[in-house]
């Protein structure tokens, strides 16, 4: 795997691809599709960053406030035309899909490059990576490891796939989205199986900070020491500070990864062990308690609530109900 270096294309990489390269970045006009957390915080920091941004969404309430921020209505598919580059932020895999055969790939021009930052299977992105390609376009994958606070830090992690020139050409953008940019390869899909490994990563230490919580508790000690000890020693890591800190404050609201996307991730994590033959018995299980989560009427929370499910099975709580998110101590 191989970082990307912090500055713009050489004049060799240029020289190799003219076509992808003859528009100054400074230039571009980005669409950007998708205005949940993550997009609303994308398109924010490209107009502050002086770019043209056109706002799609289906919610027409999200694309007004856009709007008030500076960017410009898409009204209609055919609008996309003007982008030279579509930044798509979408919940899944059949979101992605319809949005990409319906309205991008017929309309975007010859050279215009996808950057897709969804979430999604690297079967997919293969499969639009071909339809771009047989259209004259190019396709990134560039999913992030993140949450919407980095998002709007500018913070992310972003790991990008895609042909070297289609890379190049975003490159600038990825960097001012995110404090580091790993480009892992050509083929889009090696992206999004990373970004999968990460957030399966994510979800099994959640699960294991959550039974250490609840047992330490049990056993006379406050979550807070606990939680100060372990990640002040041996478990420092961003994701043991993060998403514990959530389970200590209970601030499983508002969710920046919601139970059901972080389900589907899980799931198409494991739809890739299965095809690859190889095992991930953590993944499934945490998997399960996820759902166990959406049985119980969890389903708006943020995946740290496997804290909270862990609290009710170990007696600490009598509910799956999120009680108000407790102060951080001064």
């Amino acid at each position: 795997m191989a970082e990307a270096k912090a500055q713009a294309p050489s004049k060799a990489t240029a020289a190799r691809s003219p076509k992808a390269n003859a528009t100054s970045i400074g230039a571009h006009v980005i669409g950007v599709v998708g205005l949940g957390h993550m997009g609303t915080a994308f398109a924010l920091n490209l107009i502050a960053d002086g770019r043209r941004v056109l706002a799609s969404d289906r919610d027409p309430a999200r694309v007004e406030a856009l709007v008030k921020a500076g960017a410009e209505p898409v009204s209609s598919p055919a609008g996309f035309s003007a982008c030279d580059v579509a930044l798509t932020s979408l919940p899944d895999d059949v979101a992605l899909k319809a949005v990409t055969l319906d309205e991008l790939i017929g309309n975007l021009k010859p050279g215009a490059v996808h950057l897709s930052m969804s979430t999604v299977s690297p079967g997919l992105s293969r499969f639009l990576g071909a339809e771009h390609r047989k259209h004259g376009q190019f396709y990134v994958a560039a999913p992030i490891l993140g949450n919407p606070d980095l998002a709007k830090g500018r913070k992310l992690f972003v790991i990008a796939a895609g042909e070297e020139a289609a890379v190049d050409r975003v490159r600038p953008l990825l960097e001012r989205l995110g404090q580091r940019l790993f480009v892992v390869g050509k083929d889009p899909g090696l992206a999004n199986l990373l970004k999968l490994g990460g957030n399966v990563l994510t979800a099994t230490t959640l699960q294991s900070m959550a039974e250490v919580l609840a047992l330490l508790s049990k056993g006379g000690i406050d979550e807070r020491v606990a939680f100060d000890v372990l990640t002040n020693s041996l478990f420092d890591s961003k994701v043991h500070r993060a998403y514990g800190g959530k389970i200590v404050d209970k601030r499983y609201r508002p969710a920046g990864m919601a139970v059901p996307l972080a389900v589907k991730d899980l799931r198409l994590a494991l739809a890739e062990a299965e095809r690859s033959a190889a095992p991930m018995p953590l993944a499934s299980l945490v998997h399960d308690r996820l759902v166990a989560l959406i049985a119980g009427g969890a389903a708006e929370l943020d995946w740290s609530a496997l804290g909270l499910l862990e609290a009710r099975d170990a007696g600490l709580t009598a509910s799956l109900e999120a009680p108000a998110p407790a102060s951080p101590p001064a």
